[in-house]
């Protein structure tokens, strides 16, 4: 080569390296703002929760945090965030919410608090460096507004490695909200410098904790129809778990979200990663003497690296059908999220919860015509009535039919005790000559059960029945009892408050019993079911006193109308029997005017 060509060459590569030390030093490419990075970090895991997702939301939130500078933040702050269907309300101390309302429900008048029983060491969303029964990390933490829907808060901590030395690293929670969703996400990020090997307390990471209670407030001695049920789902199947106030439960399946579910509001989370297998149950009194918590820890395993970061999709708002699905599919919801199937914690009629959708449409078309619910309710029961009026007629008169040839019965029953297969075939010709069926008698109660049940479920769960006025001044909320008086005092396992619908319940049932009975032939049997008769709606007063003003309401207008429709059915049954007495006064007469046609001859 030329001694000018290798000349050439060194002098272009002096050129080109000095023109990139200039471009760098004097002229560098503009950064892109942290708020924009995290933006598009929280935009990134719109499609389903995996673990690529993760990593690029950790990489994203590095680039916030770790190159931020540490304040010196000394004093508890809190921090509120708003968007159309919630406010929420954080403290630095923990980087915890301490509230959480609901703006479009109501409690008492007031916004519905979904973060309830909160004191200074028990909040919403803590962490916990280690398992369920390890403090809460309690320290003043930085924050970082990032838009008005974002916020974020980190703190450097050290831990001891396994060998003696101190790690350290900076602990991250990063709340993003979007409006018209009552789910939004919390990422728990956990940095490491070359000094953090991670963490590991007996084989687990930290845990994370849900609000101590969820609201609305309630009596759980008083209130037996309002209730906290804990729900987890595993991808295949949901299971509810039920815990004694005052004692928590271990749960160590692996699960896709886990929570707490009262009658119409719950809290669920969704991890995204499948490090979560071990849950912890509590309803320990350890806030109010009189209102145990509902709440859940969710342990993480151990983590043995130096950077990790969890993201959790947390549902916290009505517990209903409509809102609750719209995570099973990607179109339906701003966080783009799918096969969630949070609506699993729905409390259903099992089998029958098809017949329970089909009334719940039949009753909301009834709404549409005359928008009052306790109208509904009234049309509902009228239509239910009118449409199995056949079935129950052909019950009663079925045991009209039952009690005319029961002599007969018990005849054959006597003469054949020693001959099973014999009293079988004289039975079935009895019935074969009588044309009594009994299976006439148990098939309407066989169709009306599934319908009994399926509506005592749909009045009793129905979330559009909160806060819905009946009648002002006296059921102003179908989904709680009727008051007219309260009084200064309680009364035993009843309360301090008068209820008249429940009273007009047992004297119709009473009146029933009353009217039912005196069609049904009196003996020995008959009159020892007399206490049980009279007994039962008394007993069922107390069980039935504090229940829904609108289950009473259908219980109530049920028994009405079931009384009128006996009272027309007795009329039958009473000419029925005419019919028959005068057919037998004549067959005889018949049979005497032949015999003495027979002697005359």
């Amino acid at each position: 080569m030329e001694k000018n060509t290798i000349l050439a060459i060194v002098l272009s590569t002096v050129v080109l390296m000095a023109s990139f030390f200039i471009q760098y030093k004097f002229f560098p490419p503009a950064e892109v703002p942290a708020e924009q990075q995290t933006e598009i970090a929280a935009d990134s895991s719109s499609d389903a929760v995996n673990a690529e997702q993760t990593l690029a939301l950790e990489q994203a939130a590095d680039a916030v945090f770790v190159q931020e500078e540490e304040s010196s933040a000394v004093e508890e702050q809190t921090y509120t965030i708003r968007t159309n269907v919630a406010e929420v309300v954080f403290t630095n101390r923990g980087g915890d919410i301490i509230s959480y309302k609901l703006l479009n429900h109501k409690d008492n008048g007031e916004y519905l608090q979904m973060a309830d029983n909160v004191t200074d060491s028990k909040r919403a969303f803590s962490v916990a460096l280690g398992g369920a029964e390890s403090a809460v990390v309690n320290e003043i933490f930085n924050t970082k507004v990032i838009d008005d829907h974002t916020i974020g808060f980190y703190k450097k901590l050290a831990v001891k490695n396994a060998n003696g030395t101190d790690g350290v690293f900076t602990l991250i929670k990063q709340y993003t909200f979007k409006d018209d969703e009552y789910l939004f996400k919390l990422d728990v990020i956990v940095d490491g410098d070359e000094s953090f090997y991670g963490l590991n307390f007996n084989n687990n990471s930290y845990t994370l904790c849900t609000p101590p209670q969820i609201g609305p407030y309630y009596d759980q001695k008083g209130n037996k129809y309002e209730y906290r049920n804990f729900f987890s789902y595993s991808g295949e199947r949901k299971k509810k778990q039920m815990v004694t106030p005052g004692k928590t439960q271990n749960y160590d399946k692996p699960y896709t979200w886990i929570g707490v579910a009262g009658k119409y509001f719950t809290v669920l989370v969704a991890p995204a990663s499948q490090n979560f297998s071990q849950a912890l149950y509590s309803m320990r009194y350890d806030s109010k003497p009189d209102y145990s918590n509902a709440q859940v820890y969710l342990t993480r395993g151990a983590i043995s690296g130096q950077k990790n970061q969890d993201s959790f999709y947390v549902y916290l708002g009505p517990r209903t059908e409509k809102m609750l699905k719209r995570y099973n599919n990607v179109d339906d919801n701003a966080w783009k999220v799918s096969g969630l199937r949070l609506n699993d914690c729905m409390e259903s009629s099992g089998l029958l919860g098809w017949l329970e959708v089909f009334l719940k449409w039949i009753m909301e078309l009834l709404y549409v015509v005359v928008p009052n619910w306790g109208v509904s309710i009234i049309l509902m029961t009228i239509l239910l009535k009118v449409a199995l009026f056949p079935l129950t007629k052909k019950q009663s008169l079925s045991s009209v039919k039952m009690q005319e040839i029961q002599p007969r019965m018990q005849a054959l029953q006597e003469k054949y005790k020693n001959q099973p297969e014999k009293l079988n075939q004289e039975m079935a010709k009895l019935y074969q000559e009588t044309g009594y069926n009994p299976m006439t008698g148990c098939l309407p109660m066989l169709i009306q059960f599934p319908i009994i049940f399926a509506m005592y479920n749909l009045f009793n769960n129905y979330f559009e029945f909160r806060g819905a006025m009946f009648i002002p001044g006296w059921i102003p909320d179908l989904s709680v009892g009727d008051k007219v008086l309260t009084f200064g005092f309680n009364i035993p396992l009843l309360g301090n408050e008068l209820h008249i619908l429940p009273i007009v319940y047992v004297v119709s049932q009473l009146i029933f019993t009353k009217i039912t009975s005196a069609t049904t032939p009196q003996n020995g049997a008959n009159a020892s079911m007399k206490y049980m008769m009279y007994g039962m709606p008394i007993f069922f007063f107390f069980i039935v006193y504090n229940a829904p003003s609108g289950l009473i309401l259908y219980w109530t207008l049920s028994n009405f109308l079931q009384l009128f429709q006996q009272m027309f059915i007795n009329r039958i049954m009473k000419q029925k029997k005419e019919e028959n007495a005068s057919n037998n006064k004549s067959g005889s007469q018949q049979k005497i005017s032949a015999s003495k046609k027979g002697v005359k001859k």
